[in-house]
């Protein structure tokens, strides 16, 4: 029996190959899964229909699975805060603040090495997209 709220055997089994920096990339519904991540990230494809299965619900598993260090967040092209932003500070540890980065800027990121996991999900919200850096247990 596990004590952790993630019981997602794919991402457990993705999590326990990564370590301190790696980064995990909860996308909506509209992101582009395969070409604005690196082909060596695992994949998991939770998006079974518009709606199911939120970016707050796989942040919610995440956050009582792993220590998070930074959180990035795409924001439109005025850079204004999204609706959903205020229920991640709701979720994230104390002290992990949201990171704005514009559209293509955060294609780049998500594409780099150390993003090892991309986890798709039905997420409708517009500009719902949350990259994580897993920290470290102090």
């Amino acid at each position: 029996m596990m004590l952790t709220k993630c019981m997602h055997p794919e991402i457990l089994g993705a999590l326990g190959t990564m370590g301190h920096g790696s980064r995990i990339l909860i996308a909506d519904g509209g992101y582009p899964f395969i070409t604005a991540t690196p082909a060596a990230a695992r994949k998991v494809y939770l998006n079974l229909m518009p709606g199911k299965m939120l970016v707050t619900d796989v942040l919610e598993a995440l956050v009582a699975t792993i220590p998070i260090e930074e959180a990035f967040v795409m924001v439109p092209p005025d850079g204004a805060d999204q609706p959903v932003f205020a229920e991640y500070r709701k979720l994230l540890p104390a002290g992990v603040a949201l990171a704005k980065i514009q559209r293509f800027p955060f294609y780049d990121k998500a594409r780099e090495p150390d993003t090892a996991l991309m986890i798709a999900t039905g997420e409708q919200r517009n500009w719902a997209n949350l990259l994580l850096t897993m920290g470290y247990v102090k």
